[in-house]
């Protein structure tokens, strides 16, 4: 015998990509610790959009940690908050545009849920969606004020990091017409 079965029948190698996904999925879901501090978390994304884009433009009220120098409850200042909700963008212009209108900044306040390392950066890597362009942004000092142009308008996957933190939005620049 040489340690081969031959009566077990053939396994199809097309069903192990989902195998894999399983297992990989089980093991991350196992290691991480879970967190128990209160997040304001953002709305579950629609179930499909022609664009790609799954991040939402709200204008509700901002959580608590993200309401410094606003008055009141800074409802009706429109924001997009990052998948792990950890960071979220407030749109000062209310509409992303590309390019940059002359009246119109974009202007984003990004705001941490998660402590800040002083002197840091707010890293953000921005991939077109269905394309493997890319832009690279810093925001020096890390989350805070900035101007954050995209080369072209369409749906931006950012992904971004900070103070040895990660989270990813989508952000929407439109075609100035």
């Amino acid at each position: 015998m040489n340690g081969f079965d031959v009566d077990r029948p053939r396994e199809n190698i097309s069903q192990w990509p989902g195998r894999l996904v399983l297992i990989a999925a089980l093991l991350v879901s196992g290691c991480t610790a879970a967190d128990t501090t209160a997040k304001a978390r953002p709305p579950a994304p629609a179930a499909s959009r022609a664009t790609g884009c799954t991040s939402q433009t709200q204008t509700g009220p901002l959580p608590t940690w993200a309401r410094a120098g606003f008055s009141g409850d800074g409802a009706g200042v429109p924001h997009v908050f990052a998948r792990q909700g950890d960071i979220l963008g407030v749109l000062f212009g209310g509409t992303l545009s590309s390019p940059p209108t002359p009246e119109r900044s974009n202007k984003i306040l990004w705001v941490s849920r998660v402590p800040v390392t002083p002197g840091g950066s707010l890293e953000i890597t921005a991939t077109l969606d269905g394309t493997t362009e890319t832009a690279r942004r810093t925001v020096a000092g890390g989350p805070g004020p900035s101007g954050i142009d995209m080369p072209k308008p369409g749906c931006w996957h950012f992904a971004l990091t900070w103070s040895d933190h990660t989270d990813t939005m989508d952000l929407t620049y439109k075609p100035v017409l």
